[in-house]
């Protein structure tokens, strides 16, 4: 894999990697940014959230349980020094449909985590990453 970073102005970015599409990065005001996207650690927030959520989902439609609806709540706890690093990260995975099964819910979520999900297995030497779901009727 491979990706081209380009400086636009201070320290708003774009990027792309293998797939070909642009991200925009930017930092706040007070470093120079002109807070016009999302800052790279927050990048890396979203990328464990939506890798995660992918694996779910795809584990569960494989199994052919039928989500009406399906959101993840990711809350970070950052470190207070420099380089002020992701030092917990808890993951909520919120489920909406009929007739969801516990076990199957909480065997997708743990297929993902342990197996499936690069960003997960990147950051847990590294970051505390904690798991809960909800169904929501």
């Amino acid at each position: 894999m491979k990706a081209i970073i380009k400086q636009i102005k201070g320290l708003s970015f774009v990027g792309k990697s293998d797939s070909n599409h642009w991200v925009t990065i930017d930092g706040p005001k007070e470093f120079y940014g002109s807070e016009a996207a999302s800052r790279p650690k927050e990048l890396l927030l979203l990328s464990l959230g939506s890798c995660t959520g992918s694996d779910v989902v795809a584990i569960l439609k494989k199994k052919k349980i039928k989500l009406s609806n399906f959101e993840l709540l990711l809350n970070a706890e950052v470190a207070e020094e420099h380089p002020k690093v992701f030092t917990k990260i808890h993951i909520e995975f919120i489920f909406q449909g009929n007739n969801l099964d516990s076990k199957q819910l909480e065997r997708a979520i743990e297929l993902s985590q342990k197996k499936y999900c690069p960003i997960t297995q990147m950051l847990k030497s590294s970051v505390k990453i904690t798991t809960s779901y909800k169904i929501n009727l």
